[in-house]
């Protein structure tokens, strides 16, 4: 099977610093948890990728479009392809007054900003701070082992991964209904994530996906949250 742009397909995933083998990122939970990475917050398990929308590195990419199910493969990304080649025009010397002035005591290590411009300090020394402006990760090579689990054909499987995506929410508790007739979709999840802050941005990205990718068949989308009483205990 090879994928074309624009296909569904889930995808578990590790990425490493080749020179120093640091784990970056993971969709395995146990890994996340052994190697210190672990956000509580997060979905672990195989995750969405829509091929062509740019979700993963284009190297890997391209590598996934040749694939089949259950096939795994690893993919080094070079600097170019990944966070580019360091620059040393981007390491700055600025005046430690020039930090005290503005209010800031600095340490080593501490990420500040210049001008809009985020940076690490690398040190401190004869009252000059020296700062590094390149991506922490400017000058490494990736390790990318990626296995594709499946690919989504039915249109409900695809519009709940999606959803699953944008929202951070388990499938399982995500319920999807379209009415052909209408062009109307309505996605429904349950009451217990209406206090999420970020809510409500999420299903405004989601909306822009969902009109995007299933523009010919969606013309009203409803978002449906469902608050269940709770029932006392028999004693």
């Amino acid at each position: 099977m090879v994928f074309n742009q624009g296909d569904f397909i889930l995808v578990e995933y590790t990425v490493r610093v080749k020179e120093t083998g640091t784990l970056l990122d993971t969709t395995d939970q146990e890994l996340a948890k052994k190697e210190n990475i672990y956000e509580a917050d997060r979905l672990y398990g195989p995750t969405l990728v829509v091929l062509g929308r740019g979700w993963m590195n284009e190297v890997v990419e391209q590598e996934l479009m040749k694939m089949e199910v259950n096939e795994e493969r690893e993919v080094e990304v070079p600097p170019e392809k990944a966070f580019g080649e360091r620059d040393s025009g981007k390491v700055k010397t600025f005046s430690l007054r020039e930090f005290q002035r503005r209010g800031y005591s600095v340490n080593v290590g501490d990420v500040v900003e210049v001008g809009g411009v985020k940076g690490v300090v690398k040190s401190i020394s004869g009252g000059r701070v020296v700062v590094d402006f390149n991506h922490p990760l400017a000058g490494r090579t990736l390790v990318y082992k990626v296995k594709v689990v499946g690919k989504l054909e039915e249109f409900k499987d695809r519009v709940k991964a999606l959803a699953s995506r944008h929202l951070n929410i388990t499938g399982s508790d995500i319920d999807v209904a379209y009415d052909e007739a209408e062009k109307k979709l309505v996605v429904s999840i349950p009451g217990k994530y209406l206090s999420r802050r970020e809510l409500n941005y999420s299903k405004i990205s989601l909306a822009t996906d969902i009109f995007d990718m299933f523009k010919d068949v969606v013309e009203k989308l409803v978002f449906q949250e469902t608050l269940s009483k709770i029932q006392p205990q028999s004693s």
